[in-house]
Order: structure tokens, then C-alpha cells, then sequence
């Protein structure tokens, strides 16, 4: 198998510095289904810039949301398990199908921090003026029990519609942002509700941010459009802040994808605007 610390320069070796217990250069690991959970490596590039990242991209088995809830706790616990055994600090669930299915089982069998991915309907709730606000989610999501529970804890009298099935994370795994498909789906999904008085939008899966630009030109600027990106970045630097653990040099981010592994980089090169180095395909 191949281990991340086979060409990560930061993983337990760390621990003979003598500055060891004032700062942690070990990695963080991302984890998604696919190249949506790049959204998330973004944002936590920008608010934590010294951190060193590990991001999974488990091609093989996507999409998630076709999976039963015993397949992903069987598959996510083994990408879990490689962050470990290559000594990361925390894991980041950077899949909102993989953390309302998954999340608590891990927490309950890892000591290490996991921090989950879920549409930011407190967010949406609070913003919204008309009281009627909707989340874009993936049909598993959208169904879960862990969502219904997060419209009742945070909805707080607003309306939220759940929709789901545009398939748009599929066209993103395609390379295809520019495809004029992109912009029919989201007007047959997103003008509707527009057209019923919605002015808050949650993205409730990691692929849709990087169509945020083109979802927010079509809905109009009187519609806020967010996503769990940056929640997802503060809340990750402040476990890391408690925990002593903010690393203090960038090396490099290191990419894994159970896919082809030249495709993966194309791709990602494409959403992330910049090259992208170290980029290994993996079997587990």
C-alpha cells in the first residue's frame, strides 16, 4: 500500500524536534468521494496557509450517494485509517453524503479530531428575509435523517426546501464547468424556488462552490449564496488552536485519488487554478 510518509516530509519524525510540543507540522486529511472536496482544501488553504494537507479523492467508488449506509462506514473508515496510520492531526470530511452517514461512527472509534461537512442551514436560516430559503444537496443528503434534524434544530420558522438530483456534481467530475448543460440544470433548479420568494441558498455539497459564480449570476444578487467552506476552515483552526497543534512551515500537499491519476490532476489543476504536484493513485 502506498503511505502518505513515504514522501511526506512531516509525519512522525516530527516528534524528535525539540520545539515539538509548542507546534505540529503533521498534516491534516481531506477526504471526498471525488474533486468536490477541493472547495474545502481551498478554503482551508486560505485561512490556515501553513498547514500541510493530505487530500483523498476516492474516484473509485463515486458516487457516494448510490451507497448503502454499511458500504460508506466500510469505505470511509478505510481512507480514515490511512490518514492515521500516516499520522495525520485531524480529518476533514470534506462530503456532506460521507458525514451525515458516517461521521458519528467515526468519532465514536478514533481519538483524532474529525471534522465533518454539512449544508449550513443556521446560516441560511438567519440570513434569509423571506423566510423561505432552500438547500442544494445530493439525493442521499437530502433524505438523511441527520439533515431533517438540522431543519428542526436551526430552521428557526423559515421555510426550507431540500432539492436534490440536479447531478451537477457529475458534470464537475467530467471537467465540464463550462458546459452549457451547467447553466440550463442550474436554471431549471434554482429559478423556480427564486420565483417563490427563496433569497438564501445553501450549497450542500462540496462540488457546487466551484459553480458558486455562475449559480449566483443567474439567481440574482438579492440571493445569498454560501456554502460550508469557510465554517468548515474556522472551525478546524480553532480545534488546532485548543489543541496546540497550528503548524508553523508550509511544505507541500500531497494527493491521493483510488481513480486515474493523471486525470485527477487535470482536473484538479482546473478547479484549483494552479499546478498541482504529488499526486499518486492508491488502491485500498
Amino acid at each position: 500500500m502506498v503511505r502518505a510518509q513515504d514522501s511526506y516530509p512531516c509525519g512522525r519524525e516530527f516528534k524528535s524536534h525539540p520545539w515539538y510540543f509548542f507546534m505540529d507540522n503533521r498534516p491534516i486529511g481531506i477526504l471526498d468521494s471525488g474533486v468536490g472536496g477541493l472547495s474545502i482544501l481551498l478554503e482551508i488553504n486560505k485561512i490556515l496557509p501553513k498547514e500541510n494537507l493530505i487530500f483523498f479523492a476516492d474516484q473509485k467508488n463515486l458516487p457516494y450517494g448510490k451507497k448503502t449506509r454499511k458500504e460508506l462506514r466500510m469505505i470511509v473508515d478505510r481512507i480514515v485509517q490511512f490518514f492515521i496510520e500516516n499520522d495525520v492531526k485531524a480529518v476533514v470530511i470534506a462530503c456532506n453524503t460521507a458525514t451525515v452517514y458516517t461521521i458519528d461512527y467515526l468519532r465514536r472509534k478514533y481519538e483524532t479530531p474529525i471534522i465533518g461537512t454539512v449544508p449550513v442551514v443556521k446560516t441560511i436560516s438567519e440570513i434569509s428575509k423571506s423566510k423561505k430559503a432552500a438547500v442544494f444537496v445530493t439525493p442521499a443528503t437530502g433524505k438523511s435523517k441527520y439533515l431533517k434534524d438540522l431543519i428542526n434544530k436551526f430552521s428557526n420558522g423559515v421555510k426550507i426546501y431540500i432539492v436534490g438530483g440536479t447531478n451537477l456534481e457529475g458534470l464537475i467530475e467530467k471537467g465540464s464547468l463550462n458546459d452549457r448543460k451547467i447553466e440550463q440544470v442550474i436554471r431549471d433548479w434554482f429559478l423556480p424556488l427564486v420565483n417563490k420568494g427563496v433569497d438564501a441558498i445553501a450549497l450542500g455539497c462540496t462540488h457546487y462552490p466551484f459553480l458558486k459564480d455562475k449559480i449566483q449570476q443567474i439567481v440574482g444578487e438579492k440571493v445569498f449564496v454560501v456554502d460550508s467552506g469557510g465554517a468548515i476552515g474556522r472551525r478546524l483552526k480553532q480545534i488546532l488552536t485548543n489543541n496546540n497543534a497550528l503548524a508553523v512551515e508550509k511544505k507541500e500537499d500531497y494527493y491521493f485519488t483510488t481513480g486515474n491519476s493523471s486525470s485527477f490532476k487535470k482536473l484538479a489543476e482546473q478547479l484549483l487554478e494552479k499546478a498541482v504536484k504529488n499526486v499518486k493513485s492508491i488502491n485500498l
